[in-house]
C-alpha cells in the first residue's frame, strides 16, 4: 500500500495550534497525545481494543512483526538472555544495552 508522503506545516499535528520547529510535526510530547486522543476516540481508550483490530494481541506479536518489518527501525537486543529480548527502535535498543549489558 502506497503511503502519502507528508509534509510538516509549520504547526503541531494534534490539533493544539502551537508552531514547531522546521521539520517537526509536533509540540514535544504532543504526538503521544493525539496518538492517546485516537486510542479515545477509535478504540474505546483501549490498547488491547486498538491491537485487536489491527489483527495483534497474544497471538500475533505487534513488536515482533515491528522487528522482521522493512519498514521499520525496530531490532532485538542481541545480548538479552530472555527470549524474546527487549525489542524497539534502534536507537532504544542502543540505550537499553547501555544501561542493561555494561561490558
Amino acid at each position: 500500500m502506497s503511503k502519502p508522503r507528508l509534509i510538516p506545516t509549520g504547526n503541531c499535528w494534534c490539533g493544539c495550534g502551537r508552531e514547531v520547529g522546521l521539520g517537526k510535526f509536533f509540540a514535544q510530547g504532543h504526538d503521544k497525545v493525539a496518538e492517546s486522543a485516537l486510542i479515545a476516540l477509535k478504540y474505546e481508550g483501549s490498547v488491547p481494543h486498538f491491537l485487536h483490530a489491527h489483527g495483534y494481541g497474544p497471538h500475533h506479536s505487534v513488536t515482533g512483526d515491528a522487528v522482521t518489518s522493512d519498514d521499520t527501525d525496530w531490532v532485538e537486543c542481541d545480548e538479552c538472555t530472555t527470549q524474546p529480548g527487549y525489542r524497539g527502535a534502534r536507537a532504544s535498543v542502543n540505550k537499553h544495552k547501555r544501561i542493561y549489558h555494561k561490558k
